[in-house]
């Protein structure tokens, strides 16, 4: 499977975090071209350095989700430099852990800029680009469980998800007739973000309640993410 991802041009937000990381390193191992994006100018240096990205094979991107004009300068970087991606896998996300009653608004703005909001910049622009170019490519929305489940401390980010499920299925109504298919990948609980810092506690609670006894591994979203953009996941 991983050879049909030779020179395949994949978007990657997040692409320094926890699943960032571990969906990165499966792209590049299969010689795809990554255009990474994320926050931290440091952190992306660091990761094609970690990859042994060479000159030609990368692009990156430092990327405020929450902006509009930087999401949408990142994808006129795409398209500058390859007319259209053939996947665009919208990873980044916040997930803050708080009661509702201790939620300002500035902070449940944020939520929902991250995980909702620049999904659908995103999607829509490099939707466009893949309609124009031809491309038959694939657009991955990571979201979670949560999207079905909503749990104390952690229902704004529920509700984020929620919607950028329902947001994902009415893309991809829209999308199919031009050949882009859109899916959502909901993977495990994988702790250790920078950017979204958990208790010991919340970490200890959640992975008590996995029924295999283990968090979310390197390979887990990346073999359900390259499934689902092969052919096979047609």
């Amino acid at each position: 499977m991983q050879d049909e991802f030779k020179d395949k041009k994949v978007v990657l937000t997040g692409a320094s975090g926890v699943f960032g990381r571990f969906i990165a390193i499966a792209f590049a191992r299969a010689g795809a071209k990554l255009c990474l994006s994320d926050m931290r100018a440091e952190a992306l240096a660091d990761l094609v350095a970690e990859l042994g990205l060479k000159k030609g094979r990368y692009l990156t991107h430092v990327t405020d989700l929450r902006d509009a004009a930087s999401a949408n300068d990142l994808v006129a970087l795409v398209e500058s430099e390859w007319g259209a991606p053939d996947i665009l896998i919208n990873n980044a996300g916040v997930y803050p852990n708080s009661l509702l009653l201790d939620t300002p608004l500035e902070e449940w703005d944020r939520i929902f800029d991250v995980n909702l909001r620049a999904p659908f910049i995103l999607s829509t622009g490099f939707g466009a680009l893949m309609k124009k170019h031809g491309v038959k490519g694939n657009i991955i929305n990571i979201s979670s469980g949560a999207a079905r489940r909503v749990r104390p401390t952690t229902v704004p980010y529920c509700t984020s998800k929620a919607a950028l499920n329902h947001f994902s299925k009415g893309l991809a109504l829209e999308f199919a007739p031009f050949g882009v298919r859109v899916n959502v990948v909901e993977p495990g609980f994988a702790p250790g973000s920078i950017v979204s810092e958990l208790s010991e506690e919340h970490v200890a609670r959640v992975s008590a309640n996995i029924p295999l006894g283990r968090t979310s591994g390197p390979d887990d979203v990346a073999n359900a993410i390259m499934f689902l953009c092969s052919p096979r996941g047609e």
